[in-house]
């Protein structure tokens, strides 16, 4: 029984393991994201700058703004993308840290249920040595 509750256990520490790791995946996702379209934020700020146009529709607006700005879009569109996967795998490790203090709770009151019995054998045990020295 001790080893089937150890298992289980240990299977739903990875679970949680598994679900964090993901979790925080997801984050380092968006975070990276976002720092590629700040980035690029910049770099067509200084291209606006150096070609005096920042008007997107201007027959002479720079090529390398226009990539940079759907690149940026793009990102943008990247991270919303993983935002919305993230309030799920966020709930889903919810799930699977309670379901492991459930877990965790059912073993500890094995355990104790266990120990009690124990310790009401070991007193019965010394009831009867005490009865037998008792009556001799």
């Amino acid at each position: 029984m001790k080893s089937r509750s150890e298992s289980l256990i240990r299977l739903k520490k990875f679970q949680v393991d598994e679900k964090r790791r993901q979790v925080a995946q997801i984050e380092l996702m968006i975070a990276d994201f976002e720092r590629m379209a700040a980035e690029l934020d910049h770099q067509i700020e200084v291209e606006h700058q150096k070609t005096g146009i920042a008007d997107p529709t201007h027959f002479a607006y720079s090529t390398f703004a226009k990539a940079a700005l759907a690149r940026r879009d793009n990102l943008g569109a990247s991270a919303q993308d993983m935002q919305s996967k993230l309030e799920p795998a966020q709930d889903q490790l919810a799930e699977a840290v309670e379901e492991l203090k459930k877990v965790e709770m059912l073993d500890a009151r094995e355990q104790a249920r266990e120990q009690s019995e124990i310790a009401r054998r070991e007193q019965l045990e010394l009831d009867e040595i005490g009865q037998r020295r008792f009556h001799r």
